[in-house]
């Protein structure tokens, strides 16, 4: 049981050596020397969990996409009317970005390059379907505008990354007003 424990612990200190250097220096300058030094693990280490380094971006991509996906709908419930559920995850989402900073900053470098695979990307994109089903759901209703759920996803989900990135850098500090204001901005952009 100890060694189980010891070669999780590696592969999670993997990860988190991983979203660090790729959150700090980028994709290109994390080699893989930096990621297991960072993680205190030989080199060699890494190839038991992972294939090569976009392997190990990948599954961190992967990892990280569902921790985020399962906080953002744990309180929703597919039976509640779209502009309440929207409402639930868009919260949770924001919640997410502001106490999960790192992991947030991981999933937003990780989706607006080309650092992730596509099938990779496709699987993270699974992981968001209860939102894409309200979504559906809130165009079937006429509450939601009829528009590619990109576009939806650039307007309503997309500035939580901008104003998380702005509190980083100590620039703006979201209090709870801001969030509701940013939450409202959010809804009107999408609904009819």
């Amino acid at each position: 049981m100890a060694k189980l424990q010891k070669s999780i612990d590696k592969k999670n200190a993997l990860v988190k050596a991983t979203i660090e250097l790729v959150n700090n220096h980028g994709f290109h300058a994390t080699p893989m020397s930096k990621i297991a030094k960072m993680a205190n693990v030989s080199p060699a280490t890494i190839y038991l969990y992972f294939e090569n380094k976009q392997d190990l971006v990948n599954k961190t991509y992967i990892e990280v996409k569902t921790k985020f996906t399962q906080y953002a709908f744990n309180t929703y419930k597919e039976s509640m009317p779209v502009k309440e559920g929207f409402e639930i995850i868009w919260k949770r989402i924001a919640h997410f970005k502001l106490i999960e900073c790192e992991h947030a900053m991981f999933l937003a470098q990780c989706d607006n390059t080309p650092m992730i695979d596509e099938p990779s990307r496709q699987e993270g994109i699974k992981h968001l379907q209860p939102l894409l089903d309200l979504w559906q759901r809130g165009k079937d209703e006429g509450i939601i505008k009829p528009i590619s759920d990109y576009i939806l996803y650039a307007y309503a989900i997309n500035p939580l990354s901008y104003l998380m990135m702005m509190q980083k850098n100590g620039n703006f500090l979201l209090t709870e007003t801001h969030i509701e204001e940013a939450y409202i901005a959010a809804w009107n952009s999408i609904k009819i």
